[in-house]
């Protein structure tokens, strides 16, 4: 069993070395900002987090503040429409997570650099900065502090009124959101969030399209399944099966953990991290010029170390075996055939919530594989933009009867 298995991570990570990126990533824009730069104590050395903030001419008419926490690899900057739909009713701030955009150090010395007068900046390395998200507590705490600081902007700009304040948030920005908002559910923060917008979120692992999903699927469940049952049993199980289960997962868990561990280490991980591939980018959206956007921005990190990834898978089965006590009023969007988050997590998701709101709402999109859905083609995404204005609205309103 122990040898079988150790031969297909092998397989595997001869797989991904094949598949890993060697070209250079070259930044030659400036960091595309949208609104006033805030930069926070991070409660790191290496970094600060960052954040920007859009305030409407008459702050003071605000309907109240939202914060759009972006997805994995990508950052606020890319969310500038989306920001700008808002800024006339809302006071708008995006947040670049740990190792992301601005809060990534080598992406930060390009930004600086290209201000400063530099035609090009290489960022190949910019990956390297995963290494501190070995799980995603760090995000979860970049998110708290971003929180807090839109909130004491709210308050200060609001003094004679409590703006409820709502969250937009895609992919790993979801989960990270999501898994946040039940960690902090008797806090005071997290009564403060009137409201979450889901966008494509990560409540399931990828499943990988095409003829590359035969070689690539049966391990990417075998991982999930292993590290499901790792010390944590299924009830439902019939008892021999749960049995099997733990004893496969207590014996390869350390074994899949060990060697994504071992092949994100300095000297080894530039082999060993994957490009993104060509699918992911393909069904990103449903338009060929934001997909063409895509490609040209180069603060998008391209790579990925494996344990990230690892951590990532981990948050989602952390998050699985609670999201029942997921308390906040919720608009979720997603694509019903998006291979990068499939729908079966989403679909689990809203049967073991959607009981708790009345306005908990659900946007299927039945026709759609793309995973991006608020960088859609122009029509959809101001479709969707106009679902997300009424339900903030109703969400208002019920707020102030």
């Amino acid at each position: 069993m122990v040898t079988r298995v150790m031969k297909a991570l092998l397989l595997l990570s001869c797989f991904l070395v094949c598949g890993a990126c060697t070209q250079q990533q070259i930044v030659k824009q400036p960091y595309p900002s949208w609104g006033k730069d805030i930069f926070l104590d991070s409660g790191t050395a290496s970094s600060s987090l960052y954040m920007q903030l859009l305030v409407p001419e008459r702050a003071v008419s605000a309907r109240g503040c939202l914060l759009i926490v972006h997805g994995m690899n990508e950052h606020s900057g890319r969310y500038g429409r989306v920001a700008r739909h808002f800024a006339d009713r809302y006071i708008v701030a995006g947040v670049d997570l740990p190792a992301h955009g601005l809060s990534n150090p080598v992406l930060f010395q390009a930004h600086r650099a290209l201000i400063a007068g530099a035609k090009t900046f290489d960022v190949s390395d910019a990956f390297v900065d995963q290494a501190r998200l070995g799980d995603l507590g760090l995000m979860r705490e970049g998110l708290h502090r971003a929180l807090n600081h839109l909130i004491e902007q709210c308050d200060a700009r609001a003094p004679v009124r409590q703006l409820p304040v709502f969250i937009v948030s895609h992919s790993l920005g979801s989960l990270v959101t999501a898994a946040y908002l039940m960690e902090q559910a008797a806090s005071g923060i997290s009564k403060r969030i009137r409201g979450v917008i889901f966008s494509g979120p990560a409540f399931s692992v990828t499943e990988v399209p095409g003829w590359r999903g035969w070689l690539q699927n049966p391990f990417i469940r075998f991982t999930f399944h292993t590290h499901e049952h790792y010390l944590h049993s299924d009830d439902d199980e019939f008892l021999p099966l749960q049995l099997f289960n733990q004893l496969l997962a207590l014996v390869t868990v350390p074994l899949q953990d060990g060697l994504m561990n071992t092949l994100s280490l300095p000297g080894i991980r530039q082999l060993t991290s994957p490009d993104t591939p060509d699918w992911v980018v393909n069904h990103l959206s449903d338009w060929e010029d934001e997909r063409s956007r895509y490609r040209a921005d180069m603060y998008i990190i391209r790579r990925t170390q494996l344990s990230f990834a690892l951590a990532v898978e981990k948050e989602v089965i952390r998050f699985r075996r609670r999201m029942a006590e997921f308390d906040v009023p919720y608009l979720l969007i997603y694509s019903v055939h998006d291979p990068i988050t499939p729908a079966w997590g989403n679909e689990d998701f809203v049967r073991a919530t959607r009981d708790r709101h009345p306005v908990s709402k659900v946007v299927a999109l039945h026709d759609e594989s793309h995973h991006e859905q608020l960088f859609s083609r122009p029509a959809l995404t101001e479709k969707l933009l106009s679902r997300i204005d009424c339900w903030l609205e109703k969400r208002i309103s019920t707020e102030s009867e």
